[in-house]
């Protein structure tokens, strides 16, 4: 397909054949599918090349980020070979079952594809495999290795790969017996070259390859494979099957700006294909632009679906470490529990790195939904805290955030007796929020500046607010204070153009409650306004 849009000229819509797919996995028939490029192990081994390697490997995936999709689009590929019998199985609702029903529905669904891809390639030894299982029953793992050394006897020209989808279901006590199995296995057969089981790919939201059981992984034998987001040709080549179905263009910065906000997560791409196709330009072949995304994405943050309130519950489980990662320039950790799960759960990213949120839609989606369980808001009319001019009135909003935290005390601020240092800018971030909330405005955190990082950047109106965050641990808030000035001053006012800016300094020394009054400091032509809220107990 062509890396660029299609130039549609005056052409008339048509109707579509295919819809964005949202809900589940993708149908090629019934929806827009394209199939991921550029899945290696770290020798740079494709999916094909592993199995024709005979490699076991493990992919790992966040839900709804189409790995069930691209292993069936896998299995149909190889089964052109009329040599591969490829297996797609799924643990996902296993967990519960005793091993008695966890075995039993392993042979049931596994016999079942075996039968009906050796029926469809005329397999001459079907009858002799149909004897074979009808006499062998899985009751554990070691029924299970032996079925494989059973058809190792039987089928000597065909090559057998199983994909286990949802690993993570596996019945818990059966883990380390299962894996085992397939260790031994591979170990055992691993320079045959005619083998029933020829690959395993074992797919789940976690790193399956580093789970230890009993004080090793039994399944550190096999390559790890990540399952990568929609690359921008990806999206391309996605809203090209649209426009030629319907002769109803995407300008290419509107591709872009769907990769960017995205991070190429898949089920945002198509949610945000169907609300643009469906709500914003349903019915016309007028381009769809980038305006249109920022309309799509407004509506689509609005929404309430089971994808966002699964990923809300899973955010909730890490908070803390969750808003420091969004508001902090936080160190990637690879081996760190609560990042590792917040990761494996696609809510963040490392990157240069960095731990960062996965994407602008998913950061933009949860803060503001613990801006609302933070309840940092008030019934407001926003005429109450504007000046002449289309200003804001930051001076009071800010007093009046000082009277907030005064009356929630220092609860919210500890964590294990220790300041829980982005709270502050956390309950700040979500009180500046409902300023903007309505659409008037526009609220950034961790904003990239010509001379660093600012906290905070608000604008309303067309008009941009700096607001630079600090915490007094140590009884340093002369130190403090003259930091936050010249950072202020010195760097995010001149790259932003502005003549005034703001400091909040959270102050652990003094009392919670004391009165918060405005300090003005002005360092040549600008002004910093300064604000030292108290936090101490």
């Amino acid at each position: 397909m062509n890396e660029k849009l299609l130039d549609i000229n005056d052409k008339p819509y048509r109707t579509p054949k295919r819809f964005f797919e949202n809900s589940g996995t993708v149908n090629p028939e019934a929806a827009y599918y394209v199939h991921l490029e550029n899945i290696t192990n770290n020798h740079g081994h494709d999916i094909k090349t592993m199995v024709d390697l005979g490699r076991y490997f493990s992919i790992f995936a966040p839900r709804q980020s189409g790995k069930t999709s691209f292993l069936k689009e896998t299995c149909r590929q190889l089964h052109r070979d009329p040599t591969y019998v490829a297996v797609l199985l799924s643990f996902q609702e296993f967990k519960s079952l005793d091993k008695a029903r966890f075995y039993a529905q392993i042979e049931k669904y596994l016999y079942a594809q075996l039968i009906d891809r050796l029926m469809q390639v005329n397999c001459e030894k079907i009858e002799p495999v149909r004897e074979f299982l009808s006499n062998h029953h899985l009751a554990d793992h070691m029924d299970f290795k032996e079925l494989f050394e059973g058809l190792n006897r039987i089928l000597l020209f065909k090559k057998i790969v199983i994909f286990i989808d949802e690993f993570d279901g596996i019945l818990l006590s059966e883990l380390e017996n299962f894996l085992n199995a397939l260790r031994g296995l591979y170990l055992d057969y691993k320079d045959v070259k005619q083998k029933a089981l020829y690959s395993v790919g074992l797919i789940g939201i976690r790193n399956i390859t580093k789970l230890v059981v009993g004080g090793v992984s039994p399944f550190n034998i096999a390559d790890q494979v990540v399952l990568p987001p929609f690359s921008l040709k990806n999206v391309r080549d996605l809203y090209n099957q649209y426009t030629e179905e319907t002769n109803h263009p995407f300008t290419e910065e509107a591709v872009k700006k769907v990769h960017e906000e995205s991070g190429g997560q898949t089920w945002l791409v198509n949610r945000l294909g169907t609300i643009l196709t469906v709500n914003i330009k349903p019915n016309t072949v007028v381009p769809i632009d980038e305006n249109d995304v920022e309309k799509a994405i407004r509506l689509l943050l609005k929404e309430k679906n089971a994808h966002f309130d699964n990923l809300y519950e899973k955010a909730k489980l890490y908070k803390e470490t969750f808003v420091e990662i969004v508001f902090d320039n936080v160190e990637y950790r690879a081996y760190n529990e609560e990042q590792s799960w917040l990761e494996q759960y696609g809510l963040i990213k490392e990157s240069d790195g960095k731990a960062v949120v996965a994407n602008n839609i998913y950061k933009a989606i949860h803060i503001k939904a613990f801006f609302d369980e933070a309840q940092a808001s008030r019934a407001i009319k926003i005429q109450g805290y504007t000046l002449p001019g289309d200003r804001l009135d930051m001076e009071r909003i800010l007093v009046e955030f000082s009277r907030y935290i005064a009356q929630i005390g220092v609860r919210a601020f500890y964590e294990k007796d220790k300041p829980y240092e982005k709270t502050g800018q956390f309950l700040l971030t979500a009180w500046l929020f409902q300023f903007v909330k309505d659409g008037e405005g526009e609220l950034r955190y961790e904003v990239p500046s010509g001379l660093g990082r600012m906290d905070i950047l608000l604008t309303y109106k067309g008009k941009r607010y700096i607001i630079e965050t600090k915490v007094n641990r140590y009884d340093e808030l002369n130190v403090i204070l003259e930091e936050g000035i010249t950072q202020v001053s010195g760097k995010y006012l001149p790259s932003e153009s502005v003549a005034e800016g703001y400091l909040v300094v959270f102050d652990t020394r003094k009392p919670v409650g004391a009165v918060c009054k405005p300090e003005y400091y002005r360092v040549g032509d600008r002004k910093v306004t300064g604000f030292i809220i108290a936090i101490g107990r």
